[in-house]
């Protein structure tokens, strides 16, 4: 299985903090942003990653994280994303690196206090499909939302005015080799962007997506309320533990 970590764009809701670099590479506490999603697909056994950057300045990424052995990795790869065109656009940049294999994606602002651990072994048992990982917010609309009818996934939908859910779709996703193939039959929506939640849906629809609530804090950090949450976060409890 391996791990794609999608850290492009523009940031422009932290403007002008990205003016000059990406906002992933963003202090959050004592490390960069972009540390937290490696070290979360690394505590998940997965080594072999490639991060997906944008913006002016992504060869900072590289000068920041190299072959990452901050990590205890032996290499990473990296692609360019060019422009805003959307999550699901930014995934199918990885499809002749992943070769068809399973993967575990992880959006470059997303910091979680524990780990995956669980999530992509049950993942793997089941051979097929994908996986959602949710987290009950005090603010749905903000996000996608997943609607459930007991552990089935029933629908998602994308920042709906009154959720009738407070589960948000959080930024880890896991998908089997298919996902390829599905992202290049979407359209942009209204937004010109390819959705992720476009793909997320095909799967519901085709029966094999399965979701996990995730435990212990999550937060992204695309904001400048949600910077400042996260640093704090990790301040008082830390971050990507594997107990």
């Amino acid at each position: 299985m391996k791990g794609v970590i999608l850290a492009g764009g523009l940031g422009t809701r932290l403007y002008p903090l990205t003016k000059i670099t990406n906002k992933h590479l963003l202090p959050v506490y004592d490390r960069p942003m972009i540390y937290y999603p490696i070290q979360t697909l690394v505590n998940a056994g997965i080594e072999d990653i490639m991060v997906v950057t944008g913006g002016k300045k992504s060869g900072d990424f590289l000068s920041l994280l190299g072959n990452g052995k901050d990590f205890g990795l032996k290499h990473l790869n990296y692609t360019y994303q060019e422009g805003e065109g959307g999550i699901a656009e930014a995934l199918g940049l990885a499809e002749h690196w992943a070769q068809g294999e399973p993967v575990a994606v992880v959006l470059g602002d997303n910091l979680i206090e524990n780990n995956i651990v669980k999530a992509v072994a049950d993942f793997r048992a089941a051979g097929k499909g994908a996986k959602i990982m949710l987290k009950e917010v005090a603010d749905p609309e903000r996000f996608g939302v997943a609607y459930m009818d007991g552990d089935r996934v029933e629908k998602i939908i994308e920042k709906p005015k009154n959720p009738e859910s407070n589960l948000a779709v959080i930024g880890i996703y896991m998908y089997d080799g298919r996902v390829w193939d599905i992202i290049k039959t979407l359209k942009p929506s209204d937004r010109g962007e390819l959705e992720i939640t476009d793909v997320n849906n095909w799967y519901i629809q085709d029966g094999t997506m399965t979701a996990e609530v995730l435990q212990g804090w999550w937060t992204d950090a695309g904001t400048f309320d949600s910077l400042l949450s996260a640093s704090k976060l990790v301040a008082q409890t830390g971050a990507n533990k594997l107990d």
